[in-house]
């Protein structure tokens, strides 16, 4: 079996004897030859900057992402590449932010915050989480976490998939229940099919009053109909995920009415790391013992 030398930015995971680890403690990416790289795993949020290091890596045969989402990688395969994503490490982090903004959104937070800042007793009555009716867009393993977290609560929970597996609603259904659902919450992977899935029609679908939640991929929504929406007062949303991303200074989703924005933290908790490594070392366990690897979502 030809070698296998892996980057990653843990320099102490658990590697069978056969694998060479490399991180930037011993081989920085910035000033270092990366031709004999055969396992790379770009850094956690390292973007674009991350990822074409892939360029200098002729040997390369994995690209092993640390996020589930894995969009803007595919621009790097290549023949004989193949990529995987980190399908199952964000669950707990990013399920919990859904619910988590769902409930801030409901129970006011960002006005009770803003009038602390501001040291306001403004006593004020919000709609509740409970009684609620949410539609999980995409009911992969994320969606079916959040579904999951949601089982506490007093609601209706409606999945919808492409496949309509699981107890799901096939995605073409959709448009006949937006108009009775309280919350959409968007998990869904970004591609050709659900780039704009929300623009100006289907968010008119929405119930009045209800909200949006987007831990997804910010294209999924378009942003000038989504402001456009916001701003009547028809609905709400709670986003974090925005199409352009980061969102420049000034730019007008900041000031749109009823909208709570945090800048792309569903993964990144203290969740992700012993997730983060447990996948990675489990992948090089197979790679090394010549099994297929997990996660693999496409091949150059």
């Amino acid at each position: 079996m030809s070698k296998i030398i892996a980057w990653t930015q843990w320099p102490d995971l658990k590697v069978p004897e056969s694998v060479t680890l490399h991180s930037n403690q011993d081989l920085p990416l910035e000033t270092s030859d990366l031709s004999e790289i055969t396992f790379y795993v770009p850094s956690y949020m390292g973007g674009k900057t991350a990822l074409d290091f892939v360029t200098k890596m002729p040997s390369l045969n994995t690209l092993q992402m640390p996020n589930a989402g894995y969009d803007d990688a595919l621009a790097y395969l290549r023949p004989g590449l193949t990529l995987c994503n980190a399908s199952g490490v964000h669950d707990a982090s990013t399920a919990e932010l859904a619910v988590a903004l769902a409930l801030a959104s409901r129970r006011g937070f960002p006005t009770f915050a803003s009038d602390q800042a501001k040291g306001k007793w403004n006593h004020q009555r919000f709609k509740s989480l409970s009684d609620s009716k949410i539609g999980i867009i995409g009911f992969g393993s994320i969606g079916k976490q959040v579904a999951k977290n949601l089982s506490g609560f007093e609601v209706e929970v409606i999945g919808f998939s492409k496949s309509g597996r699981d107890g799901s609603k096939k995605i073409e259904e959709l448009d006949a229940y937006l108009p009775v659902l309280d919350i959409v919450i968007l998990i869904l992977p970004l591609n050709a099919e659900s780039k704009h899935l929300f623009n100006a029609a289907r968010l008119a679908k929405m119930k009045d009053g209800s909200l949006l939640v987007n831990v997804a991929r910010g294209p999924i929504v378009d942003t000038d109909a989504l402001i456009t929406e916001l701003n009547s007062g028809r609905i709400s949303a709670a986003l974090d995920v925005t199409d352009p991303e980061p969102l420049p200074e000034g730019h007008p989703l900041w000031g749109a009415k009823n909208v709570l924005i945090v800048p792309h933290v569903g993964g990144n908790t203290t969740a992700f790391e012993p997730r983060a490594r447990r996948l990675v070392e489990s992948q090089l366990a197979l790679l090394a013992a010549g099994d297929e690897l997990k996660n693999i979502v496409a091949q150059g």
